[in-house]
């Protein structure tokens, strides 16, 4: 971000230079020597006094006139300050020609080639000239600031935006994790009770899936690998829980080719299926497919209803899911498509997720 305000304003002090060498040039050239006649001294004090005032034209029409007036909406004012300051320059300028005596001192070098070569000619035409270089430099002076300060504008409100999507991620995020971790506490703690060995190997698998939640998710993405890891390591955990009566069918991506993801966004979807999808009493199957073509990963997550876990899913809803889709409306606008169905005919519950890396 630095580099590129730095190359901006490079850009910027090259343009304004480029600006001053052609006018300076224009000036330099807005003289009689085509006439034939030798150049007064006077008439190059008038010209660096007019450079000099196109100069301070520009400067205060950039940062003055355009920022107080036209920005504003205070167009008239805008238009009226800027005629003002063209007659400014066209008054001293014309003071000068007086008080220089420009006019005379031209009239006697005309008069030293003699009425046959330029005496008829006369000087009113550098009123024009000086009048249109006036108007150029106040109409390019206005563009390249507009242009400027809707450049700033546009540049400040992405770093803005930015800002405040990196702090809601991270408070997103933060919420998430707590989430999952004391809901597998719950699950370990259940455990203890029915089986320690079992237990104990649950504990392993949730200080590996910690060490993922605690370190390896702290950049902004993770691999796809490390994530559909991290998926097949939580469906274990939960498996140990499940009774003969539930069936898991979790098949990953193969091939597999990495891409860096957003870390934690599948979780919790299947989390979801495990706590919605799973009966007591009933057989149950919770399916969970991760494909993938190209650059898009598609999740689908399949579970039944059970009336006594909630029916309805959507009425359920904890931080977890509600961040997820806001994690996914942040970092992958317009990337990706979720579509949630949900089924009466065959008490099922689809969610489906596709998401272009």
């Amino acid at each position: 971000m630095i580099v590129q305000k730095s190359k901006s304003k490079l850009v910027s002090i090259l343009i304004q230079t480029l600006i001053w060498v052609v006018l300076g040039i224009v000036l330099l050239f807005n003289q009689p020597i085509g006439w034939g006649i030798e150049v007064p001294h006077e008439f190059w004090v008038k010209q660096n006094y007019t450079f000099g005032l196109l100069i301070a034209a520009y400067y205060l029409n950039a940062y003055y006139l355009v920022p107080k007036f036209l920005l504003k909406n205070r167009i008239g004012f805008y238009f009226l300050s800027a005629i003002l300051v063209v007659a400014v320059i066209m008054i001293t300028t014309s003071w000068l020609d007086r008080y220089l005596e420009l006019p005379r001192l031209f009239r006697e070098a005309f008069m030293k080639m003699g009425p046959s070569k330029g005496g008829t000619r006369k000087h009113h035409g550098y009123d024009i000239l000086t009048l249109a270089i006036s108007a150029l430099v106040i109409g390019i002076s206005t563009s390249i600031t507009t242009t400027q300060i809707w450049q700033k504008d546009k540049q400040r409100h992405q770093e803005m935006e930015q800002e405040k999507i990196s702090s809601e991620l991270s408070f997103l995020k933060a919420q998430i994790n707590p989430h999952f971790f004391f809901n597998t506490l719950n699950n370990i703690y259940a455990l203890t009770v029915v089986n320690v060995e079992t237990s104990r190997t649950a504990i392993h698998q949730l200080s590996r899936m910690m060490r993922y939640v605690l370190y390896d998710t702290q950049n902004s993405t993770a691999l796809l690998s490390q994530e559909i890891a991290f998926i097949k390591d939580y469906i274990n955990l939960m498996q140990l829980r499940l009774t003969e009566r539930v069936t898991v069918n979790f098949i990953p991506p193969s091939p597999l080719k990495d891409f860096a993801i957003a870390p934690m966004l599948f979780l919790t979807f299947v989390e979801n299926a495990f706590k919605h999808g799973v009966s007591d009493t009933q057989a149950s199957t919770i399916e969970v497919i991760i494909e993938q073509n190209n650059n898009k990963v598609n999740l689908m997550v399949k579970n039944g209803i059970f009336k006594t876990q909630g029916t309805n899913i959507e009425e359920n809803q904890g931080i977890g899911l509600n961040n997820t889709i806001r994690r996914l409306d942040l970092l992958y606008p317009g990337k990706y498509t979720l579509k949630v169905a949900e089924s009466t005919d065959d008490n099922t519950y689809l969610v489906n997720l596709t998401i272009n890396l």
